[in-house]
């Protein structure tokens, strides 16, 4: 019974640990008018000696949140979904206008520029973290 009560505890040690070692900042969306989709933008930090990959995201504000890029190639730019992004050890990620960002599709009614809405973001190793996003305005 103890072996058992000591290997939950450092299976609770590690997770924490974990959580410690990420953390998103810079978080909002772009709300777009009309339930067009919108665009999710933040940074995420990995403050740990391995790499971790983020696989995707979810939301309950929005029916369908994807992992993009934007690629500009001459003058034609597009939009290419994602299946994940690695976060260097000891670095961080950016999602900003222009390049990596969430695709945010089918808004509930209650998303309203000056609210906040919930993104979970799902890593490798079955971990998630849980952020913040505040809602602004088309022009950011």
């Amino acid at each position: 019974m103890r072996r058992f009560a000591f290997a939950i505890a450092a299976l609770l040690v590690c997770t924490s640990a974990f959580a410690a070692d990420l953390r998103v900042t810079d978080s909002w969306i772009r709300w777009i008018p009309g339930g067009a989709p919108s665009g999710g933008y933040f940074t995420v930090h990995n403050d740990s000696a391995v790499p971790i990959e983020l696989l995707g995201v979810r939301s309950p504000d929005y029916g369908m949140v994807m992992l993009h890029r934007t690629v500009t190639e001459g003058t034609t730019s597009r939009m290419l979904d994602v299946d994940k992004v690695a976060v260097p050890p000891h670095g961080e990620l950016r999602f900003a206008p222009g390049g990596y960002h969430l695709m945010m599709m089918r808004p509930s009614p209650k998303v309203k520029v000056g609210g906040e809405v919930t993104v979970e973001l799902r890593f490798s190793g079955g971990r998630t973290l849980d952020a913040r996003f505040p809602v602004r305005g088309p022009g950011g």
